[in-house]
């Protein structure tokens, strides 16, 4: 702990924390609040703030987590083509780095009090859930990410378990509309897991971490990224049917975003440049689900 609260730069641990990514936590709350006013015609706004900030500190947590574990797996090298991490530069250590992990997974679990007692034991089990999986993501004997299972763990608890959550601790109880939203976030939020791993595969192949293109190849990763990408617009067919006319309508004006960082993954090799387009696709996540949250509020 005395190595975790030495003097350094608190842009070290900013960029540890990898703020971009944080719209990943961000978007299924507000979704599945607006959802949840959209049906009921009232939201409470504390308990939407609370599970935001739980959200918030898992994500950060699990980046912390791993930024250190890939480290020192020997995942993180100086040949990276992603980010800086933190780890691998020498701006922190491994020790300090997973011991911010520790401290934020504590805050998620006291952020997360006031939610155990709005929703009940359901709301524990997620929430001890939540925590565990952001360790196994990276930690553990048979990491998921080192599985080739990173991509269900990101759509089950950034899409699912988010969304659905959220809903229910504003309503009391589970919809179909709060699955689909879950759906439609999570696919997006797991092709930017996808272009990273693509971008990432020879290196990841070197290092033993069989991520989804690393075992079936360049091309499975180009079609994975492309039907996580489309699907959700697909999907939002299912809003007009159910009667949400602009939560089906308007998340179409990212529509061209999408095209954009699909047509770029498949005229390009892996490599530096598919950071571009993994900014592209956050974006493109962050964009369908304000599109998306404005067309629950219109209705």
């Amino acid at each position: 702990m005395n190595d975790f609260l030495e003097a350094k730069p608190w842009s070290s641990w900013l960029l540890a924390a990898r703020p971009k990514t944080l719209t990943a936590a961000l978007v299924p709350i507000v979704v599945a609040t607006l959802l949840a006013r959209a049906d009921t015609g009232i939201v409470t706004w504390k308990i939407s703030i609370y599970a935001l900030l739980a959200s918030f500190f898992i994500q950060i947590g699990t980046n912390l987590f791993n930024d250190a574990l890939d480290y020192k797996k020997g995942a993180d090298t100086s040949a990276r083509l992603g980010p800086v991490r933190v780890t691998q530069s020498g701006l922190l250590t491994a020790e300090q780095v997973l011991t911010g992990g520790t401290v934020c997974f504590a805050l998620a679990a006291l952020f997360g009090i006031p939610l155990i007692f709005t929703g009940g034991w359901p709301l524990a089990v997620i929430l001890i859930l939540s925590v565990l999986s952001g360790y196994f993501y990276t930690g553990g004997p048979k990491p998921l990410a080192y599985s080739g299972l990173g991509d269900l763990f990101v759509i089950i608890f950034f899409g699912f378990v988010a969304t659905v959550s959220v809903y229910y601790l504003q309503t009391g109880v589970v919809s179909f509309e709060s699955f689909l939203a879950g759906a439609q976030i999570g696919l997006l939020i797991t092709a930017l897991l996808a272009m990273n791993n693509l971008r990432d595969i020879e290196g990841d192949a070197k290092s033993n971490k069989r991520t989804l293109p690393v075992r079936f190849g360049k091309t499975f990763g180009r079609v994975e990224i492309s039907a996580l990408i489309l699907l959700p617009f697909a999907l939002s067919s299912v809003w007009v049917q159910n009667r949400y006319l602009y939560a089906g309508i308007l998340p179409w004006a990212a529509f061209p975003l999408g095209t954009m960082v699909i047509r770029g993954i498949w005229t390009h090799e892996p490599g530096r440049i598919y950071n571009t387009f993994f900014g592209m696709t956050a974006l493109l996540h962050l964009v369908f689900g304000v599109l998306l949250s404005l067309g629950l509020s219109l209705r």
